[in-house]
């Protein structure tokens, strides 16, 4: 039989602005780890196992040699966008499996300013190089100098097309996130903006706007991931947080079979992974009450509203009209901001969302709490393809 687990500390850095800050991946590492060790209230010496994950760094045993050099084996993660949910998927299976009582989840990033790439350049083979012909075949839409953009762009015309959303729904979300980052010491922006002033910022690739879209970011997040029997020998049941379900799935033949965008961004690989996990943790979406969801582009929030069951396929935007994603609401959707106005820096964020969720959980949010949160879900999406999906419930 598996064993429960549990994080019983977590701790991230602020997100900064790419080369804002004089730092590197060792020094972002010792922060983010450090303050989770202090959350949990032990050493270094007891973890027994580290996941640590970068898109771009590589370098996981050397990031935490500042931390500690205690000889416990190393791995470095890499899962495009899905990269810290996968390191600590890793660290939960480990200790799920008997095979440590405490392991460490990592993630990391230093980002370039600018839109990101399509992996591999230089590549005829690239990660997203499916999604990007899915994409194309059968549309009036050539391929744009951004990729990404014009990905969640595209399946978020795709759902106006269909369904009647308008770009004013996917404002509404960009609003709403930079609203929610305010009150987040964490986050890379904490500005609060007009309605309309989300919808006439620059045109990134319609009918997203800039301040509907994450921005490239550095940072790092971090969770340490016990078994029961470490929390009794060290009693911190009081802080524990148990991860009642978390599953990944990647993509299958149906995720190109019709040319669409909203497939093509990750919605049946999100739809699978969700219910997978929703199942381990025996909850349905309505025993849920705060949800960190990957909101890189707020297209994707909407379509991901609907892969979650939040909604009926086609009507994720009436969420929107009854203000049900935000305080007061059946959910609150990114109280910490989320991508859009936290930051994104890749391989830290999935931790990052496991952080607020841990602090929503304990009632440890401050003025982003979430009043009454006793059961949070975490999802998470790398294109090429990966969606982790966790679910959290109080002790």
């Amino acid at each position: 039989m598996a064993n429960r687990t549990f994080v019983v500390g977590v701790g991230m850095t602020k997100f900064e602005k790419p080369g804002s800050r004089d730092w590197e991946y060792p020094d972002m590492a010792k922060e983010a780890v450090g303050n989770a060790l202090q959350d949990a209230g032990v050493g270094y010496d007891k973890i027994e196992m580290a996941y640590a994950g970068s898109m771009y760094g590589s370098m996981g045993q050397r990031a935490l040699y500042e931390t500690g050099m205690t000889g416990i084996p190393v791995m470095t993660v890499q899962n495009a966008c899905a990269t810290g949910s996968s390191a600590l998927f890793l660290a939960r299976q480990a200790v799920r499996g008997g095979l440590a009582d405490c392991a460490l989840a990592l993630g990391m990033e230093k980002m370039k300013k600018g839109s990101l790439g399509a992996g591999m350049e230089g590549s005829k083979v690239t990660i997203i190089d499916h999604h990007l012909t899915s994409m194309t075949a059968g549309r009036p839409w050539e391929m744009d100098k951004a990729p990404m953009p014009q990905m969640f762009g595209n399946a978020g015309r795709e759902h106006m097309e269909k369904y009647g959303s308008t770009p004013e729904h996917y404002a509404w979300i960009g609003w709403k996130n930079h609203k929610h980052s305010t009150n987040n010491p964490y986050a890379q922006f904490q500005t609060e903006y007009t309605l309309d002033d989300v919808k006439n910022a620059p045109m990134i690739f319609d009918p997203l706007t800039k301040l509907q879209c994450s921005p490239t970011s550095d940072g790092a997040a971090a969770a340490l991931v016990v078994s029961e029997r470490f929390l009794d020998e060290h009693d911190l049941w009081d802080q524990a947080i148990e991860i009642a379900g978390h599953h990944i799935s990647t993509d299958t033949p149906e995720s190109f079979a019709d040319n669409s965008s909203i497939q093509v961004v990750g919605f049946g690989v999100s739809q699978r992974a969700a219910r997978t996990a929703m199942e381990q943790a025996q909850v349905s979406i309505d025993d849920v009450d705060v949800i960190e969801l990957h909101d890189c582009f707020s297209a994707n929030e909407l379509i991901t509203y609907e892969a979650l069951g939040m909604a009926e396929v086609g009507e994720g935007h009436k969420l929107i009209d009854d203000e049900a994603t935000t305080y007061g609401g059946k959910w609150v959707v990114n109280p910490s901001g989320g991508l859009i106005s936290k930051g994104h820096p890749l391989g830290a964020t999935g931790l990052a969302q496991c952080a607020e969720l841990t602090w929503q959980l304990r009632g440890k949010a401050d003025d982003r709490q979430v009043e009454g949160a006793r059961v949070a879900l975490q999802h998470n999406i790398g294109l090429g393809s990966a969606c982790a999906v966790a679910v959290y419930k109080q002790c």
